[in-house]
């Protein structure tokens, strides 16, 4: 019985496990996809499918009771653009020779110190409770627009 609980509780531990909890599900998923899709055209148009930013998190903020429930919406449609991100970035460096991988490495990496400074202002700046929404929604929105930024890229690879 030992044995089991500790096996199980490894297994809830495990990197990714509760990640996996919040992620918002293939409908999410699709909802964006789909309009990205729509809205980037055959162009592709990146700036034009940053209307897309919002739409999972908009209709859920809507029942939103708490700073906590505002944060879980954000942090439902981040998980998905998170998750457009890292596939785009795989996609994107496979199509690139050595140097180029490089420095889209160097890029994200600065990007992703950048998000972070970014975000995080909204606790220096309201140091209140409302800064904890704020600060979810910018990263929410900081990673919308990053992976639409690659996406660009990609594109012009022949995707």
């Amino acid at each position: 019985m030992r044995v089991a609980v500790i096996v199980l509780t490894m297994i809830m531990l495990a990197p990714g496990a509760l990640a996996q909890s919040k992620h918002p599900g293939a409908e999410a998923t699709k909802d964006i996809e789909d309009c990205v899709k729509v809205a980037a055209g055959p162009g592709p148009d990146m700036p034009a499918a940053a209307k897309c930013i919002g739409i999972v998190s908009a209709p859920c903020l809507k029942n939103a009771n708490s700073t906590a429930d505002m944060n879980r919406c954000y942090d439902r449609e981040t998980a998905v653009w998170d998750d457009i991100l890292n596939e785009t970035y795989r996609r994107l460096g496979e199509k690139l020779d050595d140097g180029q991988r490089g420095k889209l490495r160097d890029m994200q990496r600065a990007w992703i110190a950048s998000r972070d400074k970014t975000c995080h202002f909204y606790w220096d700046f309201y140091q209140g409770t409302m800064a904890s929404p704020m600060a979810a929604a910018c990263v929410n929105r900081e990673t919308a627009q990053r992976a639409l930024f690659l996406l660009g890229f990609l594109y012009d690879q022949g995707k």
